[in-house]
């Protein structure tokens, strides 16, 4: 009775916050944490948590197709990972392996247009893994409806790390003048073919830290962040939805902040010179306080301009 009485109230719970959720993230960032505590919880093996949170990614996939995420990152396997015990490496890159074949066939994939891709040094891989890699993205790359980046062998200072050294290499060649690097310089050296920049991020299991995860498209778009303590195979669509949740949150407030400095500007100084702070504005007419609308700031805004 118990039992059904809960299960009663989280789905009650569920549709509240899908109400609640108005828009989402373009893309989500997941730091899938807590496989291994989930088996060792459960008695069972390292493996037997990795296989159980497989099934929680084929969930969320369909969770943020529900919503509209159009790119779903997974950090998947890190570096440090290599560094685990031989039988349990072998075993999270059978998984991987079959994974990648099984995702790349299936129709819901097709279906949906999902474009499948890895970053990470992936040349530290098995060539198994590497050969399901490749399956993978040619079955898919003509897809972009939706986009499943995976994270393999990845850290995200080794990223930034390879990208300098070929800007640096460039540099030395004569085939790049200082001068000319850009945030655009970078990017296109990180990966062949570009990532969005990184709206939300979602940590798993317990630990709040963001692990070295995507540092140049996270934080340089100062991503929204939700830790919970679920194991990633425990984590739930209730989970995720807070998670949304937080990050409409999070852009809600700096959508408010922008236009308090815009409102602040245009106060102050006035002038033609102004156009992007009242395009702000208008851009974000709802966040205007009610003592201070779009149209009583630019009338004030003409009328000290015209004295």
């Amino acid at each position: 009775m118990l039992r059904w009485v809960r299960r009663q109230l989280e789905t009650a719970y569920e549709r509240q916050l899908r109400r609640s959720v108005s828009g989402a993230p373009a893309h989500v960032a997941v730091i899938q944490d807590g496989n291994r505590r989930y088996a060792s919880k459960q008695g069972g093996e390292a493996s037997d948590g990795h296989r159980e949170g497989a099934k929680t990614t084929e969930r969320v996939l369909d969770w943020c197709d529900e919503i509209g995420v159009e790119e779903l990152t997974l950090y998947t396997f890190s570096t440090e990972n290599f560094e685990r015990p031989d039988h349990e490496r072998e075993a999270l890159f059978d998984l991987l392996e079959n994974k990648l074949y099984e995702f790349a066939d299936a129709e819901r994939v097709h279906d949906s247009g999902v474009c499948i891709r890895a970053i990470g040094d992936v040349q530290q891989l098995p060539p198994r893994v590497r050969e399901a890699i490749d399956y993978a993205e040619r079955q898919t790359g003509d897809y972009d409806n939706f986009v499943l980046n995976i994270a393999l062998a990845y850290g995200g200072r080794n990223e930034l790390l390879g990208a300098a050294r070929d800007v640096a290499r460039e540099v030395e060649s004569g085939n790049l003048d200082p001068a000319d690097i850009s945030v655009e310089t970078i990017e296109s050296r990180l990966y062949a073919r570009p990532l969005r920049d990184v709206d939300l991020i979602i940590r798993t299991g317990g630990d709040e830290r963001t692990s070295n995860f995507l540092p140049w498209h996270a934080n340089g778009n100062e991503a929204a962040v939700f830790f919970c303590t679920p194991y990633w195979p425990e984590f739930s669509k209730i989970d995720f939805l807070r998670a949304v949740r937080t990050y409409e949150s999070r852009a809600q407030s700096f959508r408010q902040a922008k236009v308090q400095r815009a409102l602040a500007l245009v106060r102050a100084v006035g002038g033609v010179e102004l156009d992007e702070a009242r395009s702000v504005l208008h851009k974000f007419a709802e966040y205007v306080p009610d003592s201070a609308t779009v149209e009583e700031v630019e009338g004030g805004d003409e009328r000290q301009t015209t004295k």
